[in-house]
C-alpha cells in the first residue's frame, strides 16, 4: 500500500528543517542524510531510557532520540567542530536539557554508567580514496571507528538488556556480525532498506544485544514505489520528523 505523500524538506547547504527542530550544519563535514533519519526513527526506544549516540555529527539522531522520549542522551563526537555544532543544535531544540554532547574519542570515553540504547551511524568506507577534507575523511572512513572498536565500546557500555542499533551498507552486515560475536553480541533485529521498489537493498538497519537471536527478525523497508511516491511504511516511520508527512 502506498501514500500520495512525498518528502518536501526545507533545507539549504547550511541547515535542514524538521518538524520540531532545525539542524544547522555549517560546522559539520557530513551533512544531514537519509541514513541518520532512518536510524533515529527505527531503533527501539521506550520513554525514559538512556541513550548513547556514538559519532553524533550534527546531533541529528541524538535530538530525534530526545524527541521520542529518551530520559537522557549522551552524544559523543570526535571532531571538535562537529561537536560544537551538535551542542548548539541540541541547545536550540526543545530537549536541550536532556542532551549532553561530549567532544571525545569513544574508544577512550568512559562515562561510568551503562546505557539502555546505543546508536551509531558509523564510518563505513574501507581502503578507499581519501578526499582533501580531513573532517569528511574522519566521518566517512572506518579507520576512525572500526566495527571492532564499536563492538568493544558497546560491550563495555551497554546495560544488560541494552540494544545497539546501527545503519550500515547492506553488504557489510556479515562483517559487522562477526565482529559483534567476538564481544558476545548477537543479532536481534534487521531491516534492509530499499530506496525504490524492485531495487537491491543498499543499507541495513541492524540491532544487536547480548541476548541476540531470541527475537531476531529480518524484514525489508521499501522507501518509494516505482511511481516515486513514498510507501505507507516509510511515511509511518518518519512522519514525526520530516516536513509534509
Amino acid at each position: 500500500m502506498q501514500t500520495v505523500l512525498t518528502i518536501v524538506p526545507v533545507m539549504s547547504n547550511s541547515y535542514f528543517e524538521f518538524k520540531r527542530f532545525r539542524i544547522e550544519q555549517q560546522g559539520c563535514s557530513m551533512k544531514v542524510g537519509t541514513d541518520g533519519v532512518l536510524l533515529g526513527a527505527w531503533f527501539r526506544l521506550e520513554p525514559g531510557m538512556s541513550v548513547l549516540d556514538i559519532g553524533t555529527g550534527t546531533g541529528l539522531v541524538a535530538i530525534m532520540a530526545a524527541q521520542r522520549g529518551a530520559g537522557s542522551v549522551t552524544a559523543v563526537e570526535i571532531d571538535e567542530s562537529a561537536a560544537a555544532q551538535a551542542s548548539a543544535n541540541a541547545a536550540a531544540s526543545e530537549w536541550g536539557a536532556v542532551i549532553q554532547v561530549v567532544n571525545a574519542d569513544v574508544s577512550t570515553f568512559r562515562p561510568g554508567l551503562k546505557f539502555d540504547r546505543i546508536v551509531c551511524n558509523p564510518p563505513y568506507f574501507r581502503d578507499s580514496l581519501r578526499c582533501p577534507d580531513a573532517g569528511r575523511n574522519t566521518a566517512r572512513h572506518n579507520d576512525s571507528l572500526s566495527f571492532e572498536t564499536l563492538m568493544e565500546c558497546a560491550a563495555l557500555m551497554l546495560a544488560p538488556a541494552g540494544r545497539l542499533s546501527v545503519v550500515i551498507p547492506a553488504d557489510a552486515v556479515e562483517t559487522l556480525l562477526k565482529c559483534a560475536a567476538v564481544q558476545g553480541l548477537g543479532l536481534s533485529r534487521r531491516t534492509d532498506v530499499v530506496t525504490v521498489a524492485g531495487k537491491t537493498p543498499k543499507r541495513s538497519l541492524v540491532e544487536l544485544s547480548m541476548d541476540g537471536g531470541l527475537d531476531a527478525g529480518h524484514d525489508i523497508l521499501c522507501m518509494f514505489g516505482a511511481d516515486g511516491k513514498a510507501t505507507a511504511e516509510y511515511a509511518a516511520l518518519v512522519r514525526d520528523f520530516y516536513l509534509k508527512f
